[in-house]
């Protein structure tokens, strides 16, 4: 009863609310505490948004893995030479639980020809039973193509960027030169724009057009049941690596091989992996900085409170009782600012969400506006270890208590 009645003085004492300096070393201290944790909530839903948008960009337009012919020079983006479509490996390839979607395709390259300019592209081909969910996103104008029963489609879709170079509209027709190299003569087609579309990611939009399977084969004297490869989408793109490894070493025959999208492309991916860094390098800052501010604030109401520290000491008081005042005093403050930084980052986080205010180079980032995605865990994350290591490491400034002597803390003023 006695160390209560004493515990409840102390604490009156030193924290008395008339004291001015002590509660704006007290707000200053939950504020930098909001600030940090509000930062470490906005950096880890941000990378998680960049990552997640950018990667289904890249993941809905080439899926996660390509099957394609073994070559020993294989070189990224060169077109495939066929091979005859195989119905079993078709089917154990589906019903991989990994595996959501898989679908055939070829490329070539081709040269556009409009009346006021050319560009040289490649040309995707896909059958009447792609599917097109993964693209229809991303169509700004027009249609899908349509792809007849019989023969082939005479559509195609291109990107807003070879629209503005060509000055090409939907429903204008346009020139394509499929070029097969060996010294041949391109081979000219004409089709029509069925629609434009924009990914963001400009290694797709300065380089693919998409169009009939059946066009392309024709073009290259192919046999009807002759593909360039599969596309895999996947359930979950973690199983990436682990599948291509499976798939190379226990299902393709040996004149197929895969490929991972990230051997693709390897410096989007590499620039994605450069965003997890410099989250962590955010983290630790703010961690540091919330840790330093509320060092800071804890030493300053100690050596305010030098005198009640001695008159505790005088009454009988040990050092550790005393200790855990001012430890349990800041905890709360930290558990203040932790609370109002929640509150403060999933705010500003909801509300670029629902409003994309926050806008960003398309040609830059992949994308129109910084993208948010909250993964509750990682704020549960932040929220614990900023408490633990705060608490923990607030202990440190209150050890000064036990290098004042009574006496000496009587006379202080």
């Amino acid at each position: 009863m006695a160390f209560s009645l004493t515990l409840f003085i102390a604490r009156r004492i030193a924290f008395n609310r008339e004291k001015t300096f002590s509660r704006f070393i007290i707000r200053i201290a939950i504020i930098a505490t909001t600030l940090s944790v509000a930062v470490m909530i906005l950096s880890t839903a941000l990378v998680n948004g960049f990552q997640k948008a950018v990667s289904e960009k890249i993941f809905n337009f080439w899926g996660h893995l390509h099957v394609e012919v073994y070559q020993p020079d294989y070189a990224p983006l060169s077109a495939p030479p066929p091979f005859l479509e195989n119905d079993s490996l078709l089917r154990v390839l589906r019903n991989l639980p990994q595996v959501s979607t898989v679908q055939a395709y070829a490329t070539q390259a081709v040269i556009l020809k409009s009346s006021s300019d050319l560009d040289g592209v490649i040309f995707k081909g896909v059958r009447h039973d792609y599917d097109w969910d993964y693209l229809r996103s991303y169509l700004i104008s027009g249609r899908l193509p349509a792809f007849p029963d019989s023969g082939y489609a005479d559509e195609i879709l291109i990107s807003a960027d070879m629209a503005q170079k060509l000055n090409l509209q939907v429903g204008n027709k346009v020139v394509v030169y499929f070029v097969s190299g060996s010294g041949q003569t391109p081979r000219p087609r004409v089709l029509k724009v069925s629609g434009i579309y924009r990914t963001g990611v400009q290694e797709y939009d300065h380089t693919y057009v998409v169009g009939d399977l059946r066009l392309l084969a024709r073009m290259n004297d192919w046999q009807p049941n002759e593909i360039g490869g599969y596309e895999i989408f996947l359930r979950d793109y973690h199983d990436m690596d682990r599948l291509n490894e499976l798939l190379y070493k226990q299902i393709l025959p040996q004149n197929l091989m895969s490929i991972t999208i990230r051997q693709i492309y390897p410096n989007i991916f590499d620039w994605l992996h450069l965003q997890t860094t410099n989250e962590w390098i955010i983290l630790v800052i703010m961690v540091i900085v919330a840790i330093i501010n509320m060092t800071t604030a804890i030493l300053i109401l100690i050596l305010e409170r030098t005198h009640m520290v001695g008159i505790l000491k005088a009454m009988g008081m040990q050092n550790r009782q005393i200790q855990m005042i001012f430890v349990r005093h800041a905890s709360f403050i930290l558990g203040m600012g932790i609370l109002l930084g929640n509150i403060a980052g999933l705010g500003l986080a909801w509300l670029q969400y629902t409003t994309h205010f926050f806008r960003l180079p398309e040609d830059v980032y992949y994308i129109a506006y910084a993208p948010i995605s909250i993964h509750y865990w990682q704020v549960i994350a932040v929220d614990v270890g900023t408490l633990l290591v705060g608490v923990m490491l607030l202990r440190i400034p209150a050890l000064i208590i036990r290098r004042i002597y009574p006496v000496q803390a009587l006379r202080f003023q």
